[in-house]
Parts: C-alpha cells; sequence; structure tokens
C-alpha cells in the first residue's frame, strides 16, 4: 500500500491534526491534552474518552487523524479497542500509550503487530518533571511525524501528490565479505527486524547485533519474540557476553550497547552515557564501537524509524570500509532513520523490506 503526504491546501497551510485521547484516568487525558495544546498549529485535541467502547463510538464520525490510546481501560480495553477503531477507519494512526509494566509492554508490541504504528510509555508519575517532559517530547513528535505520514487529506481542497524525495545514487556494489551483521531500528523496528531475520536460513554464521529504540521493559521481550518468531537466538545482551557467531545480541532498554576487544575475542560493553538523538540505547555509539572491531568486513541495515540515530555511526562504518544498506521510503513506518542514511549517499542499496533478507544473505554468502 502506498501512503503519501498530501501538501499545503488552498489556504496555504494544512490544517491541525485532530486528536483523540483514550485514557480512563481523568488526570492523564487532561495531561495529554494540555502538551498536545502547546502546539496548536500542529495539533488539536477534538476528543477525549474514559474507555476504549466510547472511542471506538466517537471514531464513527470518521474526522480523527490520532488516537493516543490507553491500555488498561474498562468496558474495552485498549487491545480491544484497537483492531474495532481500524474497522472504522483504516486511515487512523493509532500510538499506544502504556504504563511500563511486564503485561503491558507484551500487550504494545503485539499492539504494533495489530495496526498500531507506535507506543509511548507512560511517565510513572505525572508530577514527575523529568519523566513528564520526555513523555512530552516523544508524544509529541510521534504525533507530528506519523500524523503527517499518514494525514488524510484535507476536507477544502483535494490531495495533491508530494514527490518522492530521491535519495543519491547508491554508492558502488563492491563490498567485503561481512563477519558481522548490525541492525538500527526504532519506529515500526519490531516487526520490520522479525520479516527480516525471519527470512534469513539458519544458522546464522556471523554474530548479529540489533539496537532498537525502546525502554528497558520492552527489549526483554522483544527478544524472546525474535526468537521464537524467526528461529535465531537473540538475547538481551548483557555486560561482558562474549561476542558469539550465530548469537543475535540486543542492546537492553536504557543502555548504550558498544563492542570492545578482548584478547581474539569481542565482549559486550554496556553503559549509561549521555544519550544520543534523544534516545538510549542509540544506534551510533553502537557502530562506532562495530566500526573499530570489525572494520570493513561489517554489514549495517538500517531499517524504518523517526530521526536520524544512525547517520553519524554510518559515515564511520563507510569510512573504515564497511558496507551499509537501508529500508526504501514505501515500506517504512517512517522513513527518518534510513532516509538520513539513503540521503547522505552513505548505502550499498536502498531496499523494500521484503528484499532486504535476500540481499543480506547474498552479502553474509559471497
Amino acid at each position: 500500500m502506498t501512503f503519501s503526504v498530501s501538501l499545503p491546501n488552498t489556504t496555504g497551510r494544512l490544517p491541525p491534526l485532530r486528536i483523540m485521547v483514550v485514557d480512563d484516568s481523568v488526570v492523564m487525558r487532561g495531561l495529554i491534552s494540555r502538551m498536545c495544546g502547546d502546539d496548536p498549529a500542529a495539533m488539536e485535541v477534538v476528543a477525549t474518552a474514559a474507555n476504549g467502547q466510547l472511542a471506538v463510538e466517537r471514531a464513527a464520525k470518521r474526522d480523527i487523524d490520532v488516537v493516543v490510546l490507553d491500555i488498561e481501560m474498562p468496558v474495552l480495553d485498549g487491545i480491544s479497542a484497537l483492531p474495532k477503531l481500524l474497522a472504522i477507519d483504516p486511515r487512523i494512526v493509532v500510538i499506544m500509550a502504556s504504563s511500563l509494566t511486564s503485561r503491558n509492554a507484551e500487550i504494545s508490541l503485539k499492539a504494533l503487530e495489530k495496526g498500531a504504528k507506535d507506543y509511548v510509555p507512560k511517565p510513572s508519575s505525572v508530577v514527575t518533571v523529568n519523566g513528564g517532559e520526555e513523555f512530552k517530547r516523544e508524544l509529541l513528535e510521534k504525533i507530528r511525524t506519523l500524523g503527517a505520514r499518514y494525514r488524510r487529506a484535507p476536507v477544502e481542497a483535494p490531495a495533491r501528490i508530494a514527490p518522492a524525495v530521491r535519495a543519491p545514487a547508491a554508492r558502488a556494489a563492491h563490498f567485503a565479505k561481512p563477519y558481522a551483521l548490525a541492525f538500527g531500528s526504532s519506529t515500526g523496528g519490531p516487526t520490520a527486524l522479525t520479516q527480516v531475520l525471519k527470512a534469513i536460513p539458519a544458522p546464522l554464521r556471523v554474530p548479529v547485533f540489533i539496537t532498537q529504540h525502546m525502554p528497558a521493559t520492552f527489549t526483554a521481550l522483544l527478544a524472546q519474540n525474535i526468537t521464537r518468531e524467526t528461529g535465531h537466538s537473540c538475547v538481551e545482551a548483557r555486560h561482558g557476553d562474549l561476542v558469539t557467531p550465530g548469537r543475535i545480541h540486543l542492546a537492553p532498554g536504557d543502555h548504550h550497547m558498544t563492542i570492545a576487544r578482548s584478547g581474539a575475542h569481542g565482549v559486550i560493553n554496556l553503559n549509561q552515557d549521555a544519550k544520543e538523538n534523544f534516545c538510549r540505547p542509540a544506534v551510533d555509539p553502537m557502530l562506532r564501537s562495530l566500526a573499530d572491531f570489525y572494520q570493513r568486513n561489517l554489514l549495517v541495515v538500517i531499517l524504518t524509524g523517526m530521526g536520524q540515530d544512525g547517520l553519524a555511526g554510518s559515515e564511520v562504518v563507510v569510512k573504515a570500509g564497511g558496507s551499509v544498506l537501508a529500508q526504501d521510503e514505501e515500506s517504512s513506518v517512517v522513513w527518518g532513520m534510513p532516509g538520513a542514511v539513503a540521503r547522505a549517499g552513505l548505502c550499498n542499496a536502498v531496499l523494500p523490506l521484503s528484499q532486504m533478507a535476500g540481499e543480506i544473505q547474498r552479502m553474509l554468502t559471497a
């Protein structure tokens, strides 16, 4: 399916995104509504609901662009309301909002499989200043980016299709045989990672490293899901783990993952250094350390995600002689991270998600 971004209408400006906030807590509904109200040119809260059933009834008007959907609610919970909302209006962008519990993390990952575009972890307390500010920044960024990506056409003017942004020509197809494979991803990443890894035949003969932007509670479950769905062993990395061929090492939430040398072996190092690109874990520190360790024998894959985390790290990889692949715009939930490396001319190829595993396998076995 091809999505388009509508260019400005005849008034010269797109109307604000229309938001519905669904949460059984009146305090949380008010908090999210006030946060959205701080950017009135970009978004407007036009409806709130205390449970999923009321949200479904309100969605029947088919005038909502983005729904911020709580998980645990009476009458009809978020995961049950999700398919009903999308059945009413498939164009709605649903962002799940969940507290950081193992149960809600598992439900959030299931919601992504069922059509939610992303999730935001709610702060443990609405009075926590730092937690609230981080939640606000992440929430508003996701509403703006995902809302723009899937925006419905304005009523007052027919939609026009924005011209595609062309990436620079790919680098020469020539590459050194990879001894390691690394993935960087964010929004849409859990589904994309599973799809690609599932299509790569076992056994993996090289170590694999993944940094997916996720909180700590989520990454352990993601590792389990990848193992279960793909047949490849995926572990949430621990400090001091030996790098093992055939194993997928996943950066744990709230920790950067880097690789250090210990004799002839690679060892996982975890740290809580400052966030990079607003993220911890971040892709850039992982790629810098991998480029130093593997030099030209490193293959990097940048998948769907917001922002440009992975761009600076990919520049280091390319300077060391390594190779970079990026997911194309049409198959990405958000073409931020892969778009950044593609536009910078760092990629050996920019590919649809459906072709990524085949190209990785070709390069690994060349």
